[in-house]
């Protein structure tokens, strides 16, 4: 395969938190995280943090769809089974994400998230739409194809 053809990202293992670089062009591969070695999991949304949210945003060569929320959140509570699910039909062609704005004040504060939830879809790390509230999936694929 050649370079051009990967679409590579940088992913935080949901067990250990370690950060992989994964080829999203051969997700059939199942990747494992190379520090814990289980499998990491690119069809539920992937939480970001504060820490991790600049390495992912800026090493991924795929478009990423964040979702700003918070657990208190009523609205957030509902669109979560929705971004998951845009998670599953998303695997290998963009990154699905989340940040809790209560857990991550700087990336929020970065973002200027003045309402939760806010939807972004970011592409070479720079962010190319927005919408705040709670979405049905087909708005999320129009979104991520801006």
């Amino acid at each position: 395969m050649t370079e051009t053809a990967k679409r590579l990202a940088i992913v935080p293992c949901s067990a250990c938190g370690t950060l992989n670089r994964v080829d999203l062009a051969r997700t059939d591969a199942a990747p494992r995280c190379g520090s814990c070695k289980l499998p990491i999991a690119l069809d539920i949304p992937l939480v970001l943090t504060d820490s991790t949210f600049e390495k992912v945003v800026t090493n991924s060569a795929v478009p990423i769809i964040v979702d700003f929320y918070a657990d208190w959140c009523g609205p957030c509570k509902a669109m979560a089974p929705v971004f998951a699910d845009l998670a599953r039909r998303q695997r290998g062609k963009a990154l699905v994400a989340k940040v809790d704005t209560d857990r991550n004040p700087v990336t929020a504060q970065r973002f200027s998230i003045r309402n939760i939830p806010t939807l972004t879809v970011l592409r070479n790390g720079k962010e190319v739409a927005r919408q705040v509230g709670a979405i049905p999936i087909a708005t999320l694929e129009q979104l991520l194809e801006t």
